[in-house]
């Protein structure tokens, strides 16, 4: 006993001699990259391998970075502290890291490091820093921005800054974008950003900025200002050229439109969600429709207040009060690709042949009130995609768009648009009131929904190549049975929805390419027979009048057919049971199969069912009943039949034996 005690004491003591426990990391190393996000630490841990290049400590509780904490880290390039509750940093923290580049100190606490009046820096080597939300406010920067001679990258997004001053990046003469995004500036003194030559992105967006009345940062090239209460922008007056590429200035307070550099190389200017009525540049209201009034005066004084805007491609107006722009505000501008006039309030819009915009490839001009437009011969040779939905176009010239060689979506919802026959009458299209849309090569979608058209009429889209073609909501239409002739190989969607449609008079068979049909919301009672296969993955037959579907099309159909909108018909379940039954087993998706219902009569009253529910058992009923009456009718057919021919023969026994006796 004794000596096996002995034995087990000396093998646990042999065991606890070469035992070495490892120590326990929370975070996850690959290769030089450590991963310690979410672990709740409230210190930073002793026990990562050296060499460390990344080091990502984010989310977590740490409150106070120190150098003991730090000095085994000295080879870290990026550091991330991102949303812990750091409310100080021991001054020469950062000293021996000379290798840090990237520092994340985002949603932390660092304005109380601030009102202690404490330097972060050194930070010698730092090109990126982030100080996102930490409640900063003016004059606090001064203490993190003091000594980073190479800091490029400055993040201030989210604080409490009111005033940009002289001395606000001072001493940050290296940097090249600064994000100001989201606080609260109100004023910016003259020369604050002169001391940066190297500054190229600025982001002054969602302040409370009202006004720029001398820009004069030649260097600039992305100035971002929108979402302030913006005013007017003023350029200083001479001829130096400026390097600025993006100008935004969308959701503010301005009147007027901004007065650019003269030499400028502006690619992008966006002023939507303003207060602009016209393009003229701080002028009265009488100055204004004086200037507009006469064309020559006007284009005089836009050759000197827009100066050269030959490089300007992108150009946003969208959501303003504008009534009129006159051609030549587009004179100079030959780079321009987009052009974005939606949700104002214009009648009419021109471009002649001074102005062609022959770069031009979209054009919107949606939700405003026009009622005449005009296009020159020659102009808008690129133009791709045209917006014009919800005005009351009811436009005189009826090739007004086959003169639109690169033509391909066609946006002519809500309007007062009529479409001409075909071949055309003995009439002068060129001052009609329909439009013709034959023979347009190079468009592909068409949108004509709301128009109140009456009538569509032969050929009205042959030699177009249609592939998208909407329809709907022309309550009445009256469609020719030829009038889709030209698309069978092209068009590929359809709709015809809530057109009040009693029938469908084309063979919609014939379009072997069409995948995507919908004929929801109007009164028809039946589908036409489809006589070839189809190619068709969506059919929608929605808020209709069907009872039942022929078999055989719903067969043909059913060979491509990927989803099927069924709801709200009044479908009958047992004189369609074939039809409901293969519905079933079907596997097309029906994503409105909870409305989908069908009707039966059991006691002589009409029970609604979802088809998903629909079982034999349901018709049984009635089924067994008819099969009862048929074979009581049966019966009672072959009793009669068989009485009738037992009498019959036996009159004839007795008229025979009549005539016998006689004779004897």
């Amino acid at each position: 006993m004794g000596v096996h005690l002995w034995m087990l004491l000396v093998a646990i003591n042999g065991v606890t001699a070469t035992y070495h426990p490892r120590p326990v990391t929370h975070c996850r190393v690959v290769d030089r990259d450590a991963n310690c996000t979410h672990r709740n630490l409230k210190t930073i841990p002793r026990e990562l391998p050296p060499g460390i290049y990344k080091l990502d400590l984010s989310y977590n509780l740490l409150e106070n970075l120190t150098q003991e904490l730090m000095s085994s880290y000295t080879s870290v390039h990026h550091l991330n502290l991102h949303s812990n509750k750091i409310q100080f940093i021991q001054p020469g923290l950062f000293k021996n890291m000379t290798n840090l580049q990237v520092l994340d100190l985002s949603r932390n606490d660092l304005y109380i490091i601030a009102l202690s009046k404490t330097s972060v820096g050194p930070l010698s080597s730092v090109r990126k820093l982030d100080l996102i939300g930490n409640g900063l406010y003016t004059g606090m920067t001064d203490y993190f921005l003091e000594d980073a001679p190479a800091l490029l990258n400055l993040s201030l997004e989210g604080n409490s800054i009111t005033k940009i001053t002289n001395n606000t990046f001072f001493r940050s003469k290296s940097l090249r974008n600064i994000d100001l995004h989201n606080n609260v500036i109100l004023e910016i003194e003259g020369g604050a950003f002169n001391s940066m030559p190297h500054l190229s992105e600025l982001d002054l967006s969602m302040n409370s900025i009202t006004c720029i009345t001398d820009f004069n940062l030649l260097q600039l090239k992305t100035l971002n200002l929108s979402q302030n209460s913006m005013e007017s922008f003023q350029t200083r007056d001479w001829d130096r050229e400026y390097e600025l590429l993006y100008l935004d200035l969308r959701e503010n307070k301005m009147h007027y439109f901004p007065f650019l550099p003269r030499r400028n190389k502006l690619i992008h200017l966006d002023l939507s969600r303003n207060l602009l009525t016209g393009v003229n540049t701080m002028l009265t209201t009488e100055q204004t429709e004086f200037m507009i009034n006469d064309e020559s005066r006007f284009t005089d004084y836009t050759e000197n207040v827009y100066n050269n805007l030959t490089k300007l491609r992108y150009l946003d107006l969208s959501y303003n009060q504008i009534k009129r722009i006159p051609s030549s505000f587009f004179n100079n501008m030959a780079s321009l690709e987009m052009l974005n006039l939606s949700n104002n309030c214009m009648e009419a819009f021109y471009i002649d042949q001074d102005s062609p915009l022959n770069s031009l490839k979209i054009l919107d001009l949606s939700f405003n009130a026009l009622q005449n437009l005009s296009f020159g011969e020659n102009t808008l040779q690129s133009l791709e995609e045209l917006y014009l939905q919800a005005n009351s176009l009811s436009v005189k010239d009826s090739y007004i768009f086959r003169r639109l060689p690169s033509i391909r979506d066609l946006h002519l919802q809500e309007n007062l648009l009529k479409i001409c026959d075909l071949p055309p009458r003995r009439q002068n299209l060129e001052e009609s009131d329909c439009i013709i849309l034959s023979n347009i090569s190079t468009l592909h979608y068409l949108y004509l929904t709301r128009n109140s058209l009456q009538s569509l009429p032969q050929y009205a889209f042959s030699g177009s190549g249609l592939k998208v073609l909407d329809l709907s909501y022309n309550a009445g239409i009256k469609i020719d049975k030829n009038a889709l002739v030209g698309l069978e190989t092209s068009l590929t969607y359809l709709s015809l929805r809530g057109n009040q449609l009693h029938m469908l008079n084309y063979d919609l068979s014939c379009l072997s390419c069409l995948q995507n049909l919908d004929v929801s919301a109007n009164n028809l009672t039946a589908l036409p027979v489809w006589n070839k296969e189809s190619s068709i993955e969506s059919l929608n037959l929605q808020n209709n009048s069907l009872i039942t579907l022929e078999y055989n099309t719903v067969q043909m159909l059913g060979k491509t057919l990927k989803k099927l909108y069924l709801g709200s018909n009044p479908l009958s379940c047992c004189n369609s049971l074939r039809f409901l039954q293969m519905v079933q087993k079907s596997t097309v998706d029906i994503p409105d199969i909870a409305t989908a219902m069908c009707q039966y009569t059991q006691d002589s009253k009409h029970i609604e069912i979802n088809i998903a529910r629909l079982s034999q058992k349901h018709c049984a009923t009635m089924d067994q009943k008819n099969v009862y009456i048929i074979i009581i009718i049966i019966t009672m057919s072959l009793i009669l039949v068989a009485v009738l021919v037992l009498l019959s023969r036996i009159c004839h026994t007795r008229a025979y034996r009549l005539r016998g006796s006689y004779k004897a």
